[in-house]
């Protein structure tokens, strides 16, 4: 309904910012999350650059995770809640605590707030991560939302709290969620239009690849799917009753190995596309050099695993009609270019 509030949590982030003005151009007023007043004016320059001027149809609130202070406040209001906010490090945590804590005690606090204010519905952004850390489908097939991480495996940081903030998030909603409803959006790598310097972890990976600081490419495979057609499902999510308490995978096709993601780049963007390389490294390479970083050393576990993942469940529910993975790719890579965030249009 068009004037409804709808809360979206860290709003400077990649995919918040997506949010709003999906939910901006849909007519909804929103409200979004800031651990500072400071980060608000960052809000407003990339809602700028996607072509949004909000006025008075976005408002913010300071709330941060780790406490529970401005939560009440911040969803005070509000028809529906978007917890995107979620932490998600280039690099290795000192502790895993560092992002387990946040994620889960985090998602705890969004619910309750929401309870306590009667918000109809929140919509969680969880991961593949989630998902796809366990034992692989039989028969080769594609992981889907019945699959689940074990989290007592041999697994990341961050892959540990994305699977334990969710099923933390469902067993509240199971024991004390009172009328509040729950939906939950599992998103692959998320690639799509950046707005500004500030942007995520996977566009991150492109820039790199883009910067030629990645010499070689390591055999690894993930999805892939546009940060646009994200922020389109959790819209779906939030609003269609069949969504409730249901989780939706968010993928655009077949996973894609980083050398395909490479020779997309390449093949799209031409020399736009920079120093990118498409050598493949030699897996005992890879190792090699997991002994000296711990942030290659999360990826040697991965190497040469074929995986891949189906959005079925949101296509057939929903109505979702995701972009094709090249388009998604191309898409960072030519926002990149055009904001002048690659070192060689320094």
């Amino acid at each position: 309904m068009r004037g409804e509030l709808v809360l979206v949590t860290g709003g400077s982030g990649f995919l918040a910012a997506h949010c709003i003005l999906h939910l901006l151009k849909a007519g909804y007023r929103v409200r979004a999350t800031v651990r500072s007043a400071t980060r608000e004016a960052d809000v407003l320059r990339m809602l700028k650059a996607g072509g949004a001027e909000p006025g008075a149809a976005l408002s913010f609130a300071v709330a941060d995770l780790m406490t529970e202070a401005g939560w009440p406040a911040a969803v005070a209001g509000c028809d529906y809640v978007l917890h995107v906010a979620s932490p998600f490090p280039p690099g290795v945590p000192k502790h895993e605590d560092d992002l387990i804590v946040p994620a889960r005690e985090g998602a705890l606090r969004v619910l309750r707030a929401s309870r306590d204010a009667g918000v109809k519905r929140v919509v969680l952004t969880s991961s593949f991560a989630a998902i796809g850390y366990g034992e692989p489908p039989a028969g080769g097939r594609p992981f889907t939302e019945e699959n689940w991480t074990d989290p007592s495996g041999k697994v990341s940081a961050y892959v540990k709290s994305k699977t334990l903030a969710e099923r933390a998030a469902l067993d509240f909603i199971a024991r004390e969620g009172g009328s509040l409803e729950l939906a939950v959006v599992n998103p692959v790598g998320i690639f799509g239009p950046v707005l500004g310097a500030d942007h995520s972890t996977s566009t991150g990976f492109i820039r790199r690849l883009m910067d030629g600081a990645i010499p070689g490419l390591p055999r690894l495979s993930f999805g892939v799917v546009d940060v646009r057609d994200v922020a389109d499902l959790h819209l779906r999510a939030m609003t269609n009753p069949v969504a409730r308490g249901e989780r939706f995978l968010a993928v655009a096709g077949d996973f894609m190995t980083v050398r395909q993601m490479a020779e997309t780049l390449k093949a799209r963007l031409g020399a736009s596309a920079g120093r990118v390389s498409t050598r493949v490294l030699p897996d005992w390479l890879v190792g090699f050099v997991g002994l000296f970083s711990a942030e290659a050393a999360q990826i040697v576990p991965e190497l040469g695993k074929t995986k891949n993942a189906s959005s079925a469940k949101a296509v057939r529910m929903l109505g979702w009609a995701p972009r094709p993975r090249e388009e998604a790719l191309a898409a960072t890579g030519e926002s990149l270019v055009r904001l002048g965030l690659l070192k060689s249009s320094k």
